[in-house]
């Protein structure tokens, strides 16, 4: 399948050939996509630290014809990526094809997966892995509604590996109490897909003020909390389905635990050994006879 041409597409093509300041430009406006670009000119160029001629350069250098075009095409892919499961359901619906739906889905999971290993930098990968595995560090996940069953899953497999490591609760309340103690170096994991939530983006927000460093598991349209994640993680989720596939987003958390692993093994075998010993004493597993 062709990629479709974006706002994005274009700002990731254009990069070789832009100048200095027009790449400095372009890396603002993916790094804190769509976010960063939904403001005037004058505010694109002051959160990029260029000048207001830079910014009409580059959307025209990207095929606009200036920068209201480009900022209508974003307002378009906006509302493509905040749509309900009915709008994404119909998207699909227009389109299917006569296969069997467990062939047509698995066929875009397995296009999801490819296209989200092939857009993650690799070095980015294993700077969140290395922050993972250092004891030093005291973890923290947060999931949205549907993303906090892959926290939960995420939090538990770590904690197998290292300790230290905190699955905030679904329940506003109990954040202050766990933001209280988090401070500098602190790691936040923080997983938001579209429609991205408003608890989120405060919680992240509230992180970085106490120093911790974030990592932003999200999709390819990228979550607002991207403006305040140092570690950005995007995934393909889109399937001929009312809601998004988390299938990409589970492979990553899994790939995280083996890359975390390797870097860790003595001390995640010594605490496999004595884990094994509890569930021996406490007969929590079946034995095999």
């Amino acid at each position: 399948m062709p990629q479709k041409d974006t706002a994005e597409t274009r700002l990731r093509a254009a990069l070789p050939g832009l100048t200095r300041a027009e790449r400095q430009l372009a890396a603002h406006m993916l790094n804190n996509y769509p976010v960063a670009v939904l403001g005037s000119v004058a505010s694109v160029a002051r959160g990029a630290g260029v000048s207001g001629p830079t910014v009409v350069r580059l959307v025209q250098k990207l095929g606009y014809s200036g920068y209201p075009e480009f900022q209508a095409q974003l307002r378009e892919e906006v509302g493509e990526k905040l749509a309900s499961p009915i709008a994404k359901r119909a998207k699909w619906a227009d389109s299917a094809d006569n296969d069997h739906v467990l062939s047509s889905f698995t066929a875009q999971v397995i296009e999801n997966l490819t296209a989200t290993l092939g857009q993650i930098d690799r070095d980015g990968f294993d700077r969140v892995a290395d922050l993972l595995a250092d004891p030093n560090r005291r973890v923290y996940m947060m999931g949205g509604r549907l993303t906090h069953a892959i926290a939960d899953y995420f939090a538990t497999a770590l904690k197998v590996m290292r300790g230290d490591v905190t699955l905030l609760s679904a329940m506003l309340n109990s954040w202050p109490p766990v933001l209280l103690d988090m401070g500098a170096g602190d790691v936040l994991i923080v997983f938001d897909i579209r429609r991205y939530e408003q608890t989120v983006l405060q919680v992240v927000e509230l992180a970085r003020e106490r120093g911790a460093e974030v990592v932003l598991i999200t999709d390819r349209w990228v979550s607002p909390a991207a403006g305040f994640a140092q570690h950005l993680l995007p995934c393909h989720i889109e399937v001929p389905s009312a809601w998004d596939s988390l299938a990409s987003l589970m492979v990553l958390v899994e790939a995280l635990l083996a890359g975390v692993q390797q870097r860790n093994w003595d001390e995640t075998s010594d605490r496999l050994t004595r884990m094994e010993a509890l569930y021996a004493r406490t007969n929590l597993f079946r034995r095999v006879r």
